[in-house]
């Protein structure tokens, strides 16, 4: 098996893909830490659209979406079983305690992005971005609207909204 260099950092193309969203920190080698931005949250922020305090709370509400075990799993299809029903799997319930905790804080992060009723599309653009990784303009032809730059615009905006009540909740939370 060979030896994989763990200080090599990421390749060229890594770099290319990520279009200067990452950060770079230490000066030596081995302390040399690259953290890629280049998803759509991270570029939210380079490009100031959102505040730093707002995307914490993003990311930890996307955090508690992924450590609940929220987001769908990549599986290998086995064509012998396709209609076979497997309960040993549990698929849609949390495996720990762990799990449960955070769907707990997610579904609550959630109920604060859609109350009152009528601003459920807070959540919705919170989960598309934060989540989903979808680009803002896609969010924007999801909440109706023809043009890219009005549809960026308006999801900008609630984005920006969405991050300051979860990062208002975070503070309540800590209490």
């Amino acid at each position: 098996m060979p030896h994989h260099d763990d200080t090599a950092g990421p390749t060229p193309e890594r770099y290319r893909h990520a279009d200067g969203f990452y950060d770079i920190t230490g000066k030596s080698r081995s302390g040399r830490r690259v953290t890629m931005r280049d998803d759509a949250l991270g570029r939210a922020l380079a490009r100031r659209q959102i505040s730093g305090e707002e995307y914490s709370a993003l990311r930890r509400y996307a955090l508690h979406w992924l450590a609940g075990g929220l987001a769908s799993h990549m599986g290998s299809v086995d064509l012998n079983r396709i209609l076979a029903h497997d309960p040993a799997t549990m698929n849609g319930l949390a495996k720990t305690e762990r799990m449960v905790e955070h769907r707990m804080a997610y579904h609550c992060a959630r109920d604060v992005l859609t109350y009152p009723p009528h601003k459920r599309r807070r959540a919705v653009v919170a989960d598309s971005v934060a989540c989903f990784d979808m680009r803002l303009q896609e969010v924007g032809y999801i909440l109706g609207y023809r043009s890219a730059s009005h549809g960026r615009e308006a999801a900008i905006k609630l984005l920006a909204e969405a991050g300051n009540r979860l990062a208002e909740f975070w503070k309540k939370d800590a209490r």
